[in-house]
Formats: structure tokens, sequence, C-alpha cells
């Protein structure tokens, strides 16, 4: 099986992409950084490749996307948390251009070599959001970093049922609590759990991969959300979650998905739209 594994040079990404090459498929490691993309392939066993992509720059997307030829699982991983305002090239905030438009232009642009699946990785962290379509690049709004990331994972499962909806093979994975470098921007009270409690309460990357891998390789019956079972899906091995019903919204769906092409000149192509 052939897998592009974006963000894969560190943390979950990094320990998904190694577990799946163990396991004998063809994997790409999708990073902004190559030097740190062969540096971590060089830690890895099996077939493993590195192609540079910066999902906040989506003249990067574009480049990647037309260097694939085929593709049986894209796993849209990478993510930023915990940035201040800050703009991609194309003037997206950080948290929605990152996680949820650079992906969202990568799948529509590799839709039609997508052999298989397609899994995106969000966060509990949802829970705490609301749709802004009316402002999905805080340009109204007094910014706030951690509504911002929320934003953007919610963002992610609404594009991830609408990917579905649209007729390709979609999943959700979520990773838990994780020791990874994500949280390397936090402050305040959260950069004191992070500093403190993390290193003792999360789990190694390796663990928290466990729900990206299942949702890679393992079939399911229609759209499935993988999280950890344990302690407000947090912990533990990776198990079916139903989502919230604003997750499910089709409605809203469907407005951040033209809304999205719209930001980012990215569709399905024809043949892959519903009839």
């Amino acid at each position: 099986m052939r897998v592009i594994v974006t963000g894969a040079n560190s943390g979950v990404g990094k320990a998904t992409a190694a577990a799946l090459a163990a396991a004998g498929h063809q994997v790409v490691l999708a990073c902004r950084s190559v030097t740190k993309g062969e540096a971590a392939a060089g830690e890895m066993s099996g077939e493993v490749t590195v192609a540079k992509l910066d999902l906040a720059d989506l003249s990067s997307v574009r480049e990647f996307a037309d260097s694939v030829d085929a593709v049986d699982v894209l796993i849209n991983n990478a993510g930023v948390l915990g940035l201040p305002l800050t703009r991609t090239a194309d003037g997206f905030e950080a948290h929605i251009g990152t996680n949820h438009l650079g992906h969202f232009a990568l799948t529509c642009l590799l839709a039609d070599r997508i052999e298989d699946r397609v899994v995106t990785v969000t966060s509990s962290m949802y829970a705490l959001a609301r749709a802004r379509i009316d402002d999905l690049n805080w340009e109204r709004r007094t910014y706030n970093k951690w509504s911002a990331y929320s934003e953007s994972k919610l963002a992610n499962i609404l594009f991830t049922q609408e990917l579905a909806r649209r007729g390709i093979t979609a999943h959700l994975s979520d990773p838990g609590v994780c020791d990874s470098a994500i949280t390397a921007h936090s402050s305040g009270v959260f950069r004191l759990v992070v500093k403190y409690l993390q290193p003792h309460v999360a789990q190694p990357a390796g663990v928290a991969a466990r729900s990206t891998v299942s949702a890679a390789t393992e079939q399911f019956s229609g759209t499935t959300y993988l999280a950890p079972r344990g302690l407000l899906h947090q912990w533990g091995k990776p198990t079916a979650v139903k989502l919230s019903k604003k997750a499910r919204d089709p409605e809203v769906a469907r407005q951040l998905w033209e809304l999205s092409a719209e930001l980012t000149g990215c569709d399905l192509p024809a043949a892959r739209k519903p009839g």
C-alpha cells in the first residue's frame, strides 16, 4: 500500500509513518523541512521516501500534488497549535490555513489519484469550538489561539464528513494526549501543564499513533472517528467514538466546503463529485 503522511518528521506523524513502513507499506514523509524528514526516515525501517510539502503555502501544496502519480492512503496529519496570530503565505490564519485549508487543497488536488481512503487527524478540542463560516480567518474577531486551534479541528471533522458525502472514503483519527512537539508554542498555564505534567501523563507518540494507523489500515462501515477510549478520549486503545451534533451538521459542512474551495481555488475533480 502506498501511503502519504503529512508532517511525518516528528511526533505522531513520524510514529504513524514508522509503523506503516515497518508493516511493509510504501510511505512518503511529506514535510516542510526535507532535512528533518530525511533524518526521521533514517530512523525507520522499510520503504520510506521524503518530499517537501508546506501546507501553509498553496504553491507548495500544488507542487507536491503534481509530483504524485498515485496513492492508496492520504494521511492528513500535520498541524500547528497555540500560535500567536500568524498568516500563511496565502493570507490565511495559520491554524485554519495549515490544519484545514492546506489539507483541503491537498486532498482535492490528489482526489483522482487516491485509490483507497483519506485519514485526517483531529482533536477532541473540537468540542470547544463552533464553526465560524462568517469569519474563518479571524479578520473581524479578537484573536484567541486556543479557539483558533479548536476551530481548525472542528473544520477537519466537517471536511472529512463532507468528503465522504462526495464519494471518497474518509475517516478521522484522534491521538489523544501525546508527548509531542506540537505544544512548543504553548504559553501561560497551559505551558506549565505541558512542561511539568505532559512527560508524566501523555502517551508516547508510538502509542498515540494507534488511532491513525487503525484508521488507515482497518475496514469500517461508514466514516469513523477513532479516538482513545479512556477518560474523555485522551488515553488508551482506539475505539469508534460518536461525534457531537455540531460536528455532524451537513449544512455547515457544505458551507465550509464551498468557502474552502473558494479560498484555495481547489475542489474535487468533476469525476469525483457526487452526481
